[in-house]
């Protein structure tokens, strides 16, 4: 991937744009309009060092990730990190498209520490996700997310 982005260089999606010309691109395994948006496990990392493994340097950074699983055969997420966690907060945002339900916005604030006495800090990450009704056979069996706008002071299902 090309760190060296054209000066002036802006990147700034609305939700729609994120999930229909990325996210949908990425679980087709097709290339991205523009490649960059890295492909990290984000949960292998605390938020405070996954800004250096953005191309973006705006405050606000995007990774494709893997949905990770709690149980192998469950459907609750596993959001642990290194040092702590990520708690979903506030309700789902449907996104639309041209009228039609194409995925979801979660919002997610990190904790330090471990469930039930961690402390929140000012880190927040978003979360899109396709449709679960969206007919694209999505790689390897796996379905993708995209995490971003992580932000602090300053996503396979």
């Amino acid at each position: 991937m090309n760190n060296e982005l054209p000066p002036g260089f802006r990147f700034h999606p609305t939700d729609e744009e994120l999930i229909v010309f990325y996210l949908r691109s990425q679980a087709m395994a097709q290339p991205c309009p523009v490649p960059i948006i890295p492909e990290v496990n984000i949960y292998k990392f605390d938020p405070w060092d996954l800004p250096g493994k953005s191309v973006l340097r705006e405050g606000e950074w995007y990774f494709f990730t893997l949905r990770d699983r709690k149980y192998p055969n469950g459907a609750r997420p596993n959001r642990a990190t290194t040092s702590g966690y990520w708690k979903a907060t506030g309700t789902d945002k449907a996104i639309y498209s041209n009228n039609q339900y194409i995925g979801l916005k979660k919002a997610l604030v990190f904790y330090k520490g471990r469930p039930p006495k961690g402390f929140k800090t000012d880190w927040i990450m978003h979360e899109y996700r396709l449709n679960r009704g969206t007919h694209i056979h999505l790689r390897a069996n796996k379905s993708m997310k995209v995490s971003g706008k992580l932000v602090s002071s300053i996503l396979l299902p």
